[in-house]
């Protein structure tokens, strides 16, 4: 059994892998930004724009990210990290290099492999570092990177493709992902090391022990059916948040983008103005909410460790009527300022759902449940989630055209908050009684 870190330590190690994860989403997201100027350079539909967004990067991402949780259970952690930081690097950069729609595709899928192997293994030393009454401001803290790494490469992408085009904004993206992977290498402490010496190794439960456990945790299934129905609308919806507002509100957009101009003495163009728009309303909206989302749950959770469900359920329900204004308002700043509102609150699941599935496990099978937790997330939220997006955007188009296809597609799918909200509230009737740890 570790011991919690002490509080320094705990907050550089923290702040370390939140660093890694904000790289993380930012090598992930930025192909979100560039989607237009990719779609119109290499000719593409845009079910092959969902393909690259989301089933190109999850279908890898997730496979792999169950095996190398089961390595992560008895391995070093940092190791597996600093390796995983390296390789999806190097691969963003050769998405910059891709002179068609299948090298993309390829490029996309080595990311997802290197992705594979960051949080599992974060979200287990994340639990050993952190005393179990602050598990979910931790690891809320960690899922911060998630909307700061969409804010970094949706302004960062949307800024350098402006200037330089969508290549160069790969090759920034990428590179300093090989310096960071260097110094989680060399810094990240990992409690394990110090145990080795001390103690006798015993030999872990194996996966098919720790899939029995978690058949049997009711709360753990209602949980990944909430989180991936939740995903689904998040990775679907950021997908095409660009497209969109390129598509329905370029007038505006332009006539914004020049008051800032004339304002701050700035050259934004229009894709370096809607991605810095929407990094900061992702950027800081959401990390508010995820933030907030993990100090609201550790609070609730002291009274009924049924609040680690009750929390994020009651935010879905506040996500859908504000989005769907975002979508259908005619005035850009208005749509911004709605949209605002459904980042915060859909948010917030992250840090109550992630430390509620380490809970429920015994710390052997910690990774496990964080890998099996993210397959379930990813595989449907963020691989069918794009894909749908696009699939549902294109069918609308035949008859709507680009513009409508797009806005009624994201429509479609807005409301599915709410149904993930029943998913959460069905888990917090038996959270209470299936808690381990």
């Amino acid at each position: 059994m570790t011991q919690p870190l002490a509080p320094s330590a705990r907050r550089y190690a923290i702040g370390m892998l939140l660093v890694i994860y904000i790289f993380n989403f930012l090598d992930r997201q930025i192909v979100n930004i560039l989607a237009e100027p990719i779609k119109i350079e290499l000719g593409l539909a845009d079910w092959q724009l969902g393909m690259l967004t989301g089933l190109a990067f999850a279908a890898f991402y997730t496979v792999l990210g169950i095996p190398i949780a089961r390595y992560a259970e008895k391995a070093d952690r940092v190791k597996i990290i600093s390796v995983a930081v390296g390789v999806w690097s190097l691969f963003t950069i050769a998405c910059g290099l891709a002179a068609n729609f299948t090298q993309l595709l390829l490029a996309r899928i080595g990311v997802g492999v290197g992705e594979a192997g960051c949080s599992p293994p974060a979200h287990s030393l994340i639990t050993d570092y952190t005393p179990k009454e602050e598990r979910a401001s931790a690891l809320a803290i960690y899922s911060m990177g998630i909307p700061l790494g969409s804010l970094a490469g949706m302004a960062l992408g949307g800024l350098i493709a402006d200037a330089f085009g969508w290549r160069v904004a790969f090759f920034v993206a990428g590179a300093p992902g090989i310096i960071l992977s260097i110094m989680a290498f060399l810094t990240l402490p990992e409690p394990r090391r110090g145990l080795e010496k001390k103690v006798v190794p015993v030999k872990g439960p194996s996966f098919a022990d720790a899939l029995r456990e978690l058949k049997s945790k009711k709360s753990f299934w209602w949980i990944s059916i909430g989180a991936a129905l939740s995903a689904m609308v998040g990775y679907g919806h950021i997908a095409f948040y660009g497209s969109f507002y390129l598509r329905n509100h370029g007038e505006g957009l332009t006539a914004m983008a020049a008051s800032v101009n004339e304002m701050i003495g700035v050259s934004f163009g229009p894709i370096g103005f809607v991605g810095t728009a929407l990094g900061l309303i992702i950027g800081i909206c959401g990390a508010a909410g995820t933030f907030l989302g993990g100090v609201l749950a550790d609070r609730a959770a002291r009274k009924n460790v049924s609040g680690y469900a009750t929390v994020p359920a009651i935010a879905g329900l506040v996500t859908v009527i504000p989005f769907i204004a975002a979508m259908l308002v005619d005035n850009v700043a208005l749509s911004f300022l709605f949209l605002a509102i459904p980042v915060f609150a859909g948010a917030i699941w992250y840090g109550p759902i992630f430390a509620s599935a380490q809970s429920l496990v015994h710390p052997q099978t910690r990774a496990t449940a964080a890998a099996v937790l993210l397959f379930i997330i990813n595989l449907v939220g963020l691989g069918l989630g794009p894909l749908l997006v696009g699939t549902f955007s294109d069918i609308f188009a035949q008859t709507m055209g680009a513009a409508e296809g797009i806005r009624w597609s994201m429509v479609v799918f807005g409301g599915m908050g709410g149904i993930a909200s029943i998913a959460f509230f069905l888990a917090a009737r038996t959270l209470k009684d299936e808690v381990v740890a």
